[in-house]
């Protein structure tokens, strides 16, 4: 990765959607070097590193000022790596994979050994995610299958929506920013607990409780 001097801003590179490759090597590049790439998501801009890079990872706690009890979203790029990041699968797990998966739905599962403990926020447990959105499963691929995918924010403020935004809120903490345009906002995904049966909606978002619940059974909901 090519070295900043203190005070540049981050690279920015528009991702053409019909020729991505040059924005992509770009990318791996940068995470394989242990950097910090800004990207677009189906809501808000994101921060990707090397969920396996520990000092990559610590760093990208740091420019978010987010608390180490908090865990961190791993994007894969298909459903087949699940196994390197989740101990056990099950069933109910497997249908909502097969049905939501790519989309807007987040599984959490115990986390398999080895998994980075900054990522778990100390639970033991992993939130995992296959996007809906075409060229951001090639960019994971491109990146050997897996990203983080926490928002491009300071912990506590709201997630920009525009490389040029991603920009001004980070500068020169991040080292590259993939430029898709505005992207949509709305929602955030669904969460659901994955561990235990019955399972636990977590979070509802862009995927209905109700379509959950039509496949696998849901504890009732806290009150």
């Amino acid at each position: 990765m090519r070295t900043r001097g203190r005070g540049v801003a981050a690279d920015i590179i528009l991702i053409d959607p019909f020729s991505p490759a040059p924005a992509f090597a770009r990318c791996c590049e940068v995470i394989r070097s242990g950097g910090i790439v800004a990207f677009p998501t189906e809501t808000f801009y994101g921060l990707g590193v090397d969920p396996k890079n520990d000092s990559a990872v610590q760093r990208l706690f740091s420019i978010k000022g987010r608390r180490p009890d908090q865990p961190i979203l791993i994007l894969l790029s298909d459903s087949e790596p699940v196994r390197d990041w989740a101990s056990e699968i099950t069933p109910s797990a497997s249908r909502l994979m097969e049905r939501f998966w790519p989309g807007p739905l987040t599984l959490v599962f115990k986390a398999q050994r080895g998994v980075l403990l900054a990522l778990t926020g100390g639970t033991g447990t992993i939130g995992l995610r296959v996007p809906g959105v075409v060229l951001i499963r090639q960019l994971l691929a491109a990146v050997g299958g897996a990203l983080t995918g926490t928002s491009a924010n300071i912990s506590g403020t709201r997630s920009p929506r525009t490389a040029t935004d991603t920009a001004a809120v980070f500068g020169e903490a991040v080292d590259l920013i993939l430029d898709g345009g505005t992207t949509p906002g709305g929602r955030p995904s669904t969460v659901v607990d994955t561990i235990a049966e019955p399972l636990r909606l977590i979070r509802e978002g862009v995927v209905p409780a109700e379509d959950i619940r039509a496949l696998v059974h849901l504890a009732p909901e806290r009150g």
